[in-house]
């Protein structure tokens, strides 16, 4: 079985939650990103064994949190030394608007996984794109690059929607998947 790690920053628990489905569904350990940006010392050994990195954090102002972009920046440790190359990489965010600018925080989470050298695994999962969509489906907000979530700014973690935490679950089981078919 591949070993599957989930990084992620969460700022008001909903992308934790979203963290928690992702790795629900990869079957991942996860490493979260503390308010001052920084990781346990042990979690960049539990990153140099992963097969697969999945990252995480909520859009604020169109990228990732200050918290997120820290840990990317003490990442470079990894990056000079070419420690994650072709490792698999994912990502997800949650913000409050419906678009939120979502799809810049995962061009960023795609952006860091290339300077890596990794390899980026898409969502994989058809939009609910028809008339007879609601809300709750999964991957209503039609992602490709990535898990998207969405949850109203004056909602707590426990009112997200079951479709988004659906989502972000099928999303890790797809991440591990193709975690498992790298390793034959």
């Amino acid at each position: 079985m591949a070993k599957v790690v989930v990084v992620y920053h969460s700022g008001y628990g909903h992308t934790q939650r979203m963290a928690q489905a992702v790795g629900e569904g990869a079957q991942a350990e996860l490493v979260a990103i503390d308010a001052d940006g920084n990781v346990p010392a042990s979690a960049w050994d539990t990153l140099a064994a992963a097969d697969a990195i999945i990252l995480g954090s909520p859009t604020y102002m169109g990228t990732v949190s200050w918290q997120f972009k820290k840990f990317a920046d003490a990442s470079s440790k990894a990056w000079y030394t070419q420690a994650w190359k072709d490792k698999l990489f994912a990502g997800f965010t949650n913000s409050a608007a419906m678009n939120g600018d979502k799809g810049s925080t995962l061009t960023y989470l795609f952006t860091l996984a290339m300077q890596h050298g990794g390899l980026w695994v898409s969502q994989g999962i058809m939009p609910s794109s028809t008339k007879a969509a609601q809300r709750n489906d999964s991957n209503y907000l039609g992602s490709y690059a990535g898990a998207m979530a969405q949850s109203p700014a004056d909602a707590g973690a426990a009112d997200m929607l079951p479709g988004d935490l659906q989502t972000a679950r099928d999303f890790g089981a797809r991440v591990a998947q193709v975690a498992a078919r790298f390793q034959r």
